[in-house]
């Protein structure tokens, strides 16, 4: 091993330094320039292992397996735009039956999930209250029957009664003509004065006036017993017509299924006090469903009946169009329901949640790659080609896309590689080899 001169000169002249110092008292200026000479080497030490670590890292990021990443290729096929939802499965058809008087549930036969054909009982309601309403309204109705009867037999007497006056006044009025014709004899043959048949006349006439009264009292009392007995009537008719629909709400306590189906929910609680109209059980036809879906506000806009959607439960995707579009907006979201091509499914179940994608674009024979986390930026961006052995880093111009899919609209030809997946690690560099393991 050869020893360098120059170090053997530098290992004696600091020796000597050193012992003459030790013979000597140091200056201040010394002391503090011995300090900084003690922290100086730990600090390039450290500096040193920094930007080996650097240095090694880099070393490391120029080089990465390509089973690391998601590599897909840039082929033709149709590309859609899409405004994705959250949606939830529902029954095409359910019809809730509600309370149809305010009473205590008495007892429950069926559950949810339990299957029904129309006509099975389900729960059974009190009918004490209800049935003693109804007797009540009964003898009610039959005591005003017995009145109009009888306001009936009134009205045609008082009828019959006024018609005899009449008659009666029309005797009265031929007899005073002939009294008056009388006195016109008795006064040509001098047996009778001016006066009497004077008298006689006014007699006449004022007879004459009684029977219009009694024609005009008689033609009164036929037309007001007329629009009476309507009146009565159809106050008994309004009072029959709550006796029979109090009668089918007495009916109703007993409550059976409408239809065929599946309960998907009932009131359950025994004992507990219901009002009139509050639901008491859910049945639905299981065999036809829609989507209930809901997106932001901000897509309310993009949304119209009609537009194409693809609603996807699981790894099951199914085609629809949207059916109905609520106009009220609730916690900034809009609500709408999608009318499945197929929506007798046999795998949909009620509640089940779906993703709903409603096709806004279309575009077709189109260059397009898979979709993934390299893509998550501008329609102009940076992404890593697969060239061989290496990635290179290019810029490329996207255009539509959806979950699955986005266009490639420039600096890309068909067939061409690229890195789909999350590549921030190495978004430094221009290029990086791939290793295969």
């Amino acid at each position: 091993m050869v020893i360098n001169l120059w170090h053997i000169h530098w290992f004696i002249c600091v020796n000597i330094e050193i012992d003459t110092k030790m013979d000597r008292k140091l200056t201040s200026k010394e002391q503090s320039k011995g300090k900084y000479k003690k922290w100086t080497y730990p600090i390039l030490a450290v500096m040193v292992l920094i930007i080996g670590i650097y240095g090694f890292r880099a070393l490391l990021a120029s080089k990465a397996n390509s089973s690391d990443f998601f590599i897909a290729s840039i082929e033709k096929g149709e590309v859609t735009h899409t405004v994705s939802a959250a949606g939830i499965v529902i029954p095409a058809f359910e019809r809730e039956i509600n309370a149809p008087v305010a009473t205590e549930i008495k007892s429950v036969t069926l559950s949810t999930g339990a299957t029904v054909t129309k006509g099975d009982l389900i729960l059974e309601l009190d009918q004490e209250y209800t049935r003693l309403e109804y007797e009540q309204l009964k003898d009610e109705l039959d005591l005003r029957k017995n009145n109009i009867e009888k306001l009936k037999l009134q009205f045609d007497k008082d009828l019959r009664d006024l018609d005899y006056q009449d008659k009666i006044k029309a005797l009265q009025v031929d007899e005073l003509k002939a009294e008056v014709n009388d006195q016109k004899r008795l006064l040509n043959i001098g047996g009778g004065t001016a006066e009497e048949l004077e008298q006689a006349e006014l007699k006449l006439k004022v007879a004459g006036l009684e029977k219009k009264m009694l024609e005009n009292e008689l033609q009164y009392k036929r037309s007001v017993n007329v629009n009476e007995k309507k009146g009565l009537e159809l106050e008994y008719t309004i009072q029959e017509k709550r006796l029979k629909e109090l009668q089918r709400k007495l009916q109703e306590t007993s409550v059976r299924s409408p239809q065929s189906g599946v309960i998907t929910w009932i009131n359950e609680d025994i004992g507990r006090t219901v009002t009139a109209g509050e639901t008491l059980v859910r049945i639905a036809d299981l065999g036809r469903y829609v989507i209930e879906a809901t997106s932001s506000d901000r897509n309310s806009d993009k949304l119209s009946i009609g537009l194409p959607v693809n609603v996807r439960i699981g790894n099951k995707n199914l085609d629809g169009s949207i059916s109905r579009i609520l106009p009220a907006v609730q916690n900034n979201t809009v609500k709408f329901f999608v009318e499945l091509d197929k929506n007798e499914s046999e795998f949909l179940r009620p509640n089940m949640r779906a993703e709903v994608f409603i096709i806004t674009d279309k575009k077709e024979n189109v260059l397009r790659i898979k979709n993934g986390a390299a893509f998550r930026g501008a329609n102009t961006q940076e992404v890593f080609f697969v060239e061989g052995n290496k990635a290179v880093k290019r810029k490329l111009k996207k255009g539509i896309s959806n979950s699955d899919y986005v266009e490639i609209l420039s600096n890309a030809n068909l067939g061409d590689k690229i890195i789909i997946s999350e590549t921030n690690d190495y978004k430094h560099l221009d290029a990086f080899i791939l290793l295969d393991k």
